[in-house]
Formats: C-alpha cells, sequence, structure tokens
C-alpha cells in the first residue's frame, strides 16, 4: 500500500460527474482510498454553493469555514466532498477538554530496550501537516482561547509551523487542506442556544479565505433524505407522514426564528423521530421521546398546536385539550352545587 506521506492527486474529475453542478470545472483527486478517506454516503444531498466553497478549498488551497444551525451537516458536508474525491480527512472536535498540548505534542514516557525514556509525541496539527489531509476542526467557535491561538499559526498563507520544544519548523505538505465548522461567526452564544461557544476576535476569523453558511434543505429534498435513511418508511403510506414530520420541523424553525421556540427540529432529529417511530409505531409516542420531552415546558403547547397542524390529532400538551380539561371541571363543579 501507498505510504500516505507521499501520496499526491494523481487524477482530474468533473464536478458535474461526481456533484451534479452543472459546471466545467475539474478538481484533483486520488485514485486510491486510504484508510483515512471517509465512506461515501449515498444518500446525502449537496448544497451547490456550499459545495463549490469546499472544492475551492481542495483545488486552492483556501481555508474554509462552514458556518450554521445544529444538525445542518456542516461536518458531514466537507467529509462527503472528501470521500468523493478519496481525500484522506481528520476530524477533531474542539470542545472544552482540546488544549494546546493536544495539538501541538508533548513528551510522554515510552519503553525503549526494556527502558522507559522520554520522548516527544506529535499532536494532531504537526501529524496533519505533513500529509496530504483535510484536517477539519468541528465545532470552531467552541475552542478555548489557547487552543485558538495554536491554530492560528497555521491560518496564514505560508502555514509554517514552529515547534519551539523542538526546535523544529514545519512546512505543510503540499495537499494539507484546512477547514472549520462553527454554529456561529464568532458572535459566542448570543441567543443562549450555544452554551460554550466564544467570542472569536476579528483577526481570528478575518484569517479564513472563505466563509459559507448551509442552511436546511428544502421540504422535498429533506423527506427524501429521511426515507433514504430509514429505509422501512420508503414507501407511499409512510411518506406522507415523513412529510408531515418535515412540514412540523420547519414550523419549529420558524417558530425559533420568530423567538416562540428555545428548541428547534434539526434534520438529525426528524430521522432520530422517524427511526424510534419504527421502533414504537405510535407518531405520539415517538414525537415526544425525540423532541417535545426536550422543550421547555412553557413552549410545549405551542409545539403541540404544530403537531395538531400537520396531524390533525391533539396531544396531552395540547392547549386545546387543556381547555377541554379546564370546562369539564367546570361542569362538574356547576353539577355538584
Amino acid at each position: 500500500m501507498t505510504n500516505i506521506l507521499e501520496m499526491k492527486p494523481d487524477q482530474q474529475v468533473s464536478v458535474r460527474d461526481l456533484f451534479g453542478i452543472d459546471l466545467d470545472l475539474m478538481v484533483p483527486a486520488f485514485s486510491e482510498r486510504d484508510a483515512h478517506v471517509p465512506e461515501v454516503d449515498s444518500a446525502y444531498r449537496f448544497n451547490a454553493d456550499v459545495t463549490l466553497a469546499i472544492l475551492a478549498g481542495f483545488m486552492k488551497d483556501r481555508r474554509v469555514m462552514v458556518q450554521g444551525l445544529h444538525g445542518t451537516g456542516k461536518s458531514t458536508h466537507i467529509e462527503q466532498v472528501a470521500a468523493r474525491l478519496n481525500w484522506p480527512c481528520t476530524r477533531v472536535n474542539l470542545d472544552g477538554h482540546i488544549s494546546r498540548l493536544d495539538l501541538v505534542g508533548k513528551d510522554t514516557i515510552v519503553l525503549r530496550d526494556g527502558k522507559q525514556v522520554t520522548e516527544f509525541q506529535e499532536g494532531i496539527i504537526p501529524w496533519a501537516l505533513q500529509r496530504p489531509t483535510a484536517l477539519i476542526f468541528d465545532e470552531y467557535d467552541a475552542g478555548r482561547p489557547d487552543v485558538m491561538f495554536v491554530i492560528q499559526r497555521i491560518l496564514e498563507r505560508d502555514g509554517k509551523f514552529t515547534l519551539l520544544d523542538q526546535n523544529k519548523v514545519i512546512r505543510p505538505n503540499p495537499y494539507f487542506r484546512l477547514f472549520a465548522t462553527a454554529n456561529t461567526v464568532g458572535l459566542g452564544n448570543l441567543n443562549g442556544l450555544y452554551h460554550g461557544t466564544q467570542l472569536l476576535n476579528h483577526a481570528q476569523v478575518d484569517r479564513w479565505n472563505i466563509v459559507t453558511t448551509l442552511n436546511y434543505l428544502p421540504h422535498a429534498e429533506e423527506v427524501e433524505i429521511v426515507a433514504a435513511r430509514v429505509e422501512t418508511m420508503n414507501n407511499e403510506r409512510d411518506r406522507k407522514i415523513l412529510s408531515g414530520m418535515v412540514a412540523l420541523a420547519e414550523l419549529t424553525r420558524n417558530g425559533f426564528a420568530a423567538g416562540d421556540l428555545s428548541t428547534l427540529m434539526s434534520p438529525r432529529t426528524v430521522i432520530s423521530w422517524a427511526e424510534n417511530y419504527e421502533i414504537f409505531r405510535d407518531l405520539g409516542v415517538s414525537f415526544r421521546l425525540s423532541y417535545l420531552n426536550k422543550c421547555d415546558d412553557a413552549e410545549r403547547g405551542t409545539v403541540a398546536e404544530y403537531y395538531q397542524r400537520c396531524f390533525d390529532a391533539e396531544l396531552p400538551e395540547s392547549y386545546a385539550v387543556d381547555m377541554q380539561n379546564m370546562e369539564g371541571s367546570n361542569n362538574a363543579g356547576s353539577t355538584g352545587s
């Protein structure tokens, strides 16, 4: 098998053939698949504008950030582009536990000839920089400040990385690529939805050459994706149910945008609902377990109204049910008196 350090793109492939985008554009790709290449998801649907932005990153070594609400498939979008180009890919989640040492490297104790010796172990950045790989920083705006300044070094045009402890300068592989995903564009937790996100300074954000936004898919395409994920529901009867699920999800997104809800249904949640419906075969129970129980108590009546609009059925949380119960109690009280 070819050494990954020696690998390089050895063919040009058509954007029209791979992604269905009507452009006479050829992009570099690998003919061999490496263990680090993501698996191709045939059910994935590509957003044309976001795909072109990501392809620019692969073609011209642009630093690309994909921004959008949760569940829109930002990281998956990058991985699926890489999968079709056979481009090795490494994904790192910048949660609060990732430190500077994880990225740069640290001294560790290893056994050599039966003796314990101290040896420097490279972090993810030096490892990736020397290889033809796409490094994805997931949840980029949740990274700690010390981590952000480490990443800032490789956002420069030359991208050289200095290991001070080792007195070593690493020059990036010609086919190293850098991507990031974020829920906000360095604005922090403005609306209370993304706890743990950080305010990023403008100099940090400005170093990203391309910033693109990935929104939720059109109704019909989202139905197609859910049907592909839950194959037992890919029939005429259940597709009507899936269409109602997606319509309800769209209502929660509109409600979130209007400030009526603090939690929305992402495509990921819709797929979970369909999978749970496959288990319980009860639309209301599976909806409650998949989404409704995540909502604030004060918002459940609103969500139940959305459910009634889409499926013409009442949930116990519905305002209409509450009113009927109140009227029943009042009538019982009147009869008793």
